[in-house]
């Protein structure tokens, strides 16, 4: 298959481009607006072919399938081009800004007849796809509640575009809340929701200090810093809990957490317990080995098997309902 990159940063260079090449695909042709970027990730990887713009790249070159590594906001419009130019998709999280934008993404992709996925990589992890099997087998039972978190104490990225709504569409939901929300529905079976209650804010981003991931700009950010919501769904599960934060007074300096509560057991990521009863006692269980995989690697990998399949749209489908709890947590 013949490949091409929309935006060169870091994401594209350390998981897209190299797990592409390592799968025997073919990458033919970058696409950076400064053109400077592109020519360094083009030299470093050997690619031959670089553009300036989205549509300059597709008219020119006959790709199979793009992988989208953009700014939030230029998500869909990427999406879209790349669809109707007959290549399959895989785009970075978020899909997009709204849920709008995941409705036409997916409508998009339905009417091209082609794949798109979206870059949720905790979702391949090999302890995430245990627990998902182990959850599909009815170890847990009934899921009917779940919490998620994605909290840094002090994580305002002091790079890129991070800080900046315009380009983002929005702060640490988008940017690392969408994951583990992501993760806790994808467990769940991603049931859809019947009520969300939610919150965010600036509260410590707004004014200089610590920055545990660099020094970003206080007096220029124009995102939510944290976020906090209840999900309830039409299947009868009782809540899902979601916090998250950039700037967070915790002990840690980071959490990224799902917690799965079952009829028969319960189950928490990072690190995969199951917590269960047995023989009148009380167990909390670990796997004493797992193989260590590259969740990128299989990411792309289950990517490139769908290009060669039947379309499917379930995540494409999976993102109008996660767009759909996000965009009510920020009304």
């Amino acid at each position: 298959m013949k490949i091409g990159i929309i935006g060169t940063g870091g994401i594209a260079t350390s998981a897209h481009i190299p797990n592409y090449v390592k799968a025997g695909m073919d990458v033919v042709a970058v696409m950076n607006r400064t053109r400077a970027n592109g020519e360094r990730v083009a030299r470093q990887f050997g690619i031959p072919n670089l553009y300036e713009t989205v549509e300059e790249m597709l008219s020119r070159e006959n790709l199979d399938a793009v992988s989208i590594c953009t700014p939030n906001a230029l998500h869909k419009e990427q999406v879209l081009l790349a669809l109707e130019a007959g290549c399959h998709a895989l785009c970075e999280k978020p899909p997009g800004i709204s849920e709008n934008e995941a409705i036409e993404m997916v409508e998009a992709a339905k009417r091209a007849g082609k794949t798109l996925h979206y870059g949720f990589h905790y979702r391949h992890r090999e302890d995430t796809v245990l627990l998902k099997r182990m959850i599909d087998a009815g170890e847990l039972g009934d899921i009917y509640a779940a919490t998620a978190l994605a909290l840094r104490r002090r994580g305002i990225p002091g790079w890129g575009v991070f800080t900046n709504k315009e380009l983002q569409g929005g702060g640490a939901l988008l940017d690392i809340g969408v994951h583990m929300l992501d993760l806790a529905l994808h467990l769940m079976g991603y049931p859809k929701p019947r009520e969300v209650v939610g919150h965010v804010g600036q509260y410590l981003g707004n004014r200089p200090g610590v920055g545990l991931l660099g020094e970003w700009d206080a007096s220029s950010l124009t995102v939510e810093d944290t976020a906090r919501a209840m999900v309830t769904f039409e299947n009868g599960a009782s809540s899902l809990l979601l916090d998250v934060s950039y700037m967070a007074n915790i002990e840690e300096k980071d959490t990224m957490r799902v917690e799965c509560r079952g009829t028969k057991s319960g189950a928490s990521l990072f690190p995969l317990t199951l917590h269960t009863e047995k023989f009148g006692a009380l167990f909390d269980e670990r796997p004493a080995y797992l193989t260590e995989h590259d969740p990128y690697e299989r990411q792309i990998r289950l990517f490139l098997e769908a290009c060669g399949e039947e379309p499917n749209y379930r995540q494409a489908e999976e993102a109008v309902i996660l767009h759909h709890i996000i965009d009510r947590i920020y009304q």
